[in-house]
Order: C-alpha cells, then structure tokens, then sequence
C-alpha cells in the first residue's frame, strides 16, 4: 500500500466536496430570530429535504434547519449509491417482512425515478448497480473461497426473488467477478444532489445551515440563535437520532461509516457503483478515475457503534486493501473521512410520533439515500393526515 501507514488526521475532508457546484456552494443564513411557521424539518439531509418538499408542496409555510452546511454529515459523506430496496437484500427482507419488503422495493424505484427527474442526468447517473460475490480478484485463502461460494449461492437466490417479483436483474461476469447486476439502480454525487434539491427549494420554504438545534418541546425548535414554533415537526435526523430524541435510545443506534478516495489517473475499472463482500464493503468510480471506497465496518463493529466521526487506523487499512482490490493495483489515497448513521434491530427504517406533533425519521442501516426518503413522505402523511406508516417501517 502507498501512503496511508500514518494515523488518519482527524479533520479529514469529504472528497465529494471537491466537486465545482459543491465548492461553490454559497450558502443558507443562520436562523437568527424567532419565526413561526406551519412545519418545522430538523435536519436537511435527503430525507429532510424530502420532507421539505412534500410539505411545501402542500401549499404550507416551511421552515427547514440543519445544525451545518446542508448535507455535511452522512446525507453528503457516503458512497452515493442509489438502490432500490432496503438494507437486507429482498429474498431475506422478504422471509424476514414479508410482501411490505417488495413494496418498499417499489417505493424506493420510484423516488429513485422521481429524483432522476427533478435533478437531471448532471446529477442522477442511471448506470445500474453490480453486486459482486465477494471482492475482485483471486480468493487470498480457503476461507475467503468458501464464503465468496457461499455469496454466490446468495446471489442466485437475490436474483429469483427480483424476476418473481418482475424486478429487473441479469447475471453479472466480468474482469470484477461474479455476482448480479441491478440495471434499474443509479449513482450520485451525494453532495451535489442534496445541494441541488436546497437551491431549489429555496423560493418555497426557508432553510436555515448552521443552526444547531437545542431543544424540541411543545412545538417549539430552539436553535443556537433563534426559534420555530410549529404545530408539525420533522426530525429527519439518521446518525445520533437518539441523541436528538432521547425516547428512542434503544429503537436506533448510531454506528461510524468510513470513507477513503484515492488520486485522480486510475485506469477506469468501474462501470457502475459496485458492492461485494454481503454489501459491506463498496466503492464507485469518477470520471476522473478515483476510487470512493468505504466498508469494512462488520469487520470492527464493536468500535464501529460510535458517535465519533473520526476515521480510524484500522478499518482505514483495511478500506485500502478493498481499494487495492479493486483498482487491481496499488492506490494513492488522498482523503478519508467518516460519518454517522442510524441502525435499527429489525432492518426497518424508523417513522413514528415520538411526542405529539413530533415525528421522527431514520435508522436507515447505511441505505438511506432513497429509503430516508421514502420514509419522509410517510413522516408527512402521518404529521399531516393521520395515515399509518407503511408495514415497512418501524412506528
């Protein structure tokens, strides 16, 4: 490996943010007074801002906080994958749920068509997704054979579940490996997509970048500097969602994600995002050539359930072997960074009314770039009509 033998610097920066219209991003202003309003959305990640924008297109006066820049935490700091389904893959979220895990399949392909709309080829790739069994290259030993056997079984069976329920899928062999391809599936800028949505949102609600929220009590969000009062409140909050909401500790539990991008040059290796080793491991290719890798957190889960957001030596190594892997060659890691996300027991994502006129979002178990917005809509309809979330999320 190339450079990466130090300890990682504790003030990594997230390499999506290298992109022109992220850098360039000129910003929201801070709420500093005491507005009123008829919806209140704390957190303006993907999912908070989906909620926005249902809101405000109900016709209603929206206020949307974030304690950051838009996006800054995990909504802008993952891989930017964009599949379809929940966190499990469907054959198991089916055993496990049932019929409400093909329906939140759908959902999921629908916000993705929804988004891919509003936003545009600039910012929404429609190249699909491949699922690998295991990672590229030769198996390093017997035990990484037998599992990358056992994971090719595992495909198969991913695989009859999608064409049973007429959800497209086709059998992926290459110089990567073996394992599935997603054709319906799509990659992003996560950054750019988040920042996108806020300018284009910003004639139709008001949002507000950092205003850190201190406390939520009888519709009433106190900032740092200022205060909403609102009958509806949103908290679309996935990492150190319990930390928001104190009644949900033991419902959600946030674990660090870690990230690595390396140099710009490498030969292109990655038509798509792809994801191996059970999906814990994961990396997407740029234009340019570098590597957005991220993974290894099975692998260290016991240090992984963490509000820290600082990247470790450890699975940093680790992530640079699955680069290595990848790329097929030694790589030159440039940046690392970390986020926080939310877990569930059960895999569902969470949407339910912690306190009256307070819904809450997320456990989204690192898949939440359409998951956490789907749940977001659910928030709404359940803030706004009184409409049950789905069977495929947690109330």
């Amino acid at each position: 490996m190339s450079n990466s033998r130090s300890a990682p610097r504790r003030d990594s920066a997230c390499a999506w943010d290298d992109d022109p219209v992220v850098a360039s991003w000129e910003g929201l202003p801070r709420l500093e007074q005491t507005v009123t309003a008829d919806a209140c959305v704390v957190g303006l990640g993907g999912s908070g801002l989906a909620a926005v924008v249902e809101l405000a297109g109900r016709g209603l006066r929206v206020v949307g906080l974030d304690g950051g820049r838009v996006a800054a935490g995990a909504a802008g700091r993952n891989g930017g994958f964009l599949l379809g389904g929940p966190s499990a893959f469907l054959h198991s979220a089916v055993e496990a749920w049932g019929a409400p895990a093909v329906e939140l399949y759908r959902a999921t392909l629908a916000e993705l068509d929804h988004l891919a709309a509003v936003l545009g080829p600039d910012v929404i790739a429609r190249t699909g997704s491949i699922r690998l069994a295991g990672l590229p290259g030769a198996p390093r030993d017997a035990a990484e054979a037998r599992d990358r056997a056992v994971e090719e079984a595992d495909c198969a069976a991913l695989a009859a579940a999608l064409r049973d329920n007429g959800i497209r899928v086709e059998h992926y062999e290459g110089e990567l490996g073996t394992g599935v391809y997603l054709p319906d599936d799509a990659a992003m800028n996560p950054s750019r997509r988040a920042l996108k949505l806020a300018a284009l949102l910003r004639h139709s609600a008001e949002l507000y970048e950092h205003s850190n929220v201190r406390l939520i009590d009888n519709g009433r969000v106190v900032t740092d500097h200022g205060a909403v009062h609102a009958p509806v409140i949103i908290v679309a909050v996935d990492g150190r969602l319990e930390q928001v909401l104190p009644e949900l500790r033991g419902r959600v539990r946030t674990a660090r994600l870690q990230m690595l991008c390396t140099a710009e040059g490498l030969p292109r290796r990655l038509p798509c995002p792809v994801y191996g080793r059970w999906g814990y491991d994961y990396a997407q290719q740029t234009a340019d050539g570098r590597l957005f890798v991220g993974g290894g957190r099975d692998l260290f889960a016991d240090a992984e359930w963490t509000t820290d957001t600082s990247p470790t030596t450890a699975v940093q190594h680790y992530i640079e072997y699955v680069a290595e892997r990848i790329a097929g060659r030694p790589v030159d890691v440039v940046q690392r960074w970390a986020a926080s996300v939310g877990y569930t027991d059960d895999g569902r994502p969470l949407c339910a009314e912690t306190r009256p006129g307070v819904i809450a979002v997320g456990g989204y178990n690192g898949t939440g770039n359409l998951v956490g917005a789907v749940a977001a809509r659910a928030a709404v309809a359940l803030a706004l009509d009184r409409t049950p979330p789905p069977a495929y999320l947690a109330g």
